[in-house]
């Protein structure tokens, strides 16, 4: 149960992505803590390991794996250790990340946030790879933390897969062992694989051209937005 008052009939619960979605150009230091972890902890150094793996749309732990197999850790070891790379990770951003990341916002994202929470019939929760102390630094940081509640939505410290995450983000935001019904969740997101994530559990998906992505890439989605004024209608057009 997620110790949340019931939504009223007919909300939505909307998960967002962060990176490309929410935030633009913040993933420096979040590449930086992920490998001085992957250092700390496997003794590895990845800046010039090459793999075929684009970070777009996948979780943390994905990221790591690829990087360590590249610079021949086996699965086995990367499996043993994968807790304490996440703790190291998580460990390292928190002092590497800039204080101040409120210029790393997308375009009107504050204004979108502020109307959605303004409207009882939203709920906001996240769907993202990032490990959550990173996610919810970074939201801080930025200024939009408040948004989202602590205990709800799914991130890459829940899981490697990241089509495992709306399931999971669905049952914390559900009441008495309930997931939030599937009618009623939107994922949004700037890349094929928040379309893909949304589609393994049946979700409908709204994507923004906010990222690395352009509309032609996009057209899984249910809609594809310009910017956070489209998003806004296709937003309030769901309802």
């Amino acid at each position: 149960m997620s110790g949340q008052a019931s939504p009223p009939a007919g909300a939505l619960l909307l998960l967002f992505d962060i990176d490309g979605t929410l935030l633009q150009g913040a993933a420096h230091a979040h590449a930086q803590a992920l490998r001085a972890a992957l250092h700390a902890v496997h003794g590895v150094d990845t800046t010039s390991a090459r793999t075929q793996l684009s970070p777009a749309g996948r979780t943390d732990g994905e990221i790591a794996r690829a990087l360590l197999l590249a610079c021949g850790v086996s699965a086995r070891r990367i499996d043993e250790r994968t807790d304490d790379v996440r703790d190291a990770c998580c460990q390292a951003y928190a002092e590497l990340c800039p204080p101040d990341l409120s210029d790393k916002l997308v375009p009107g994202v504050a204004g979108l946030l502020d109307w959605l929470a303004s409207q009882p019939t939203f709920r906001l929760s996240l769907v993202t790879g990032n490990f959550e102390p990173v996610a919810r630094i970074k939201l801080k940081n930025a200024g939009i933390g408040h948004y989202f509640a602590p205990g709800q939505g799914a991130f890459g410290s829940d899981s490697e897969d990241r089509a495992v995450l709306p399931p999971l983000a669905r049952r914390r935001a559900g009441q008495a062992g309930h997931p939030f019904p599937r009618s009623r969740t939107i994922v949004i997101g700037d890349t094929p694989r928040d379309i893909a994530c949304a589609r393994a559990d049946e979700l409908r998906c709204l994507a923004v051209v906010t990222g690395n992505y352009g509309a032609s890439e996009l057209t899984g989605a249910d809609g594809v937005a310009a910017d956070t004024a489209e998003l806004q209608a296709l937003i309030a057009d769901a309802l």
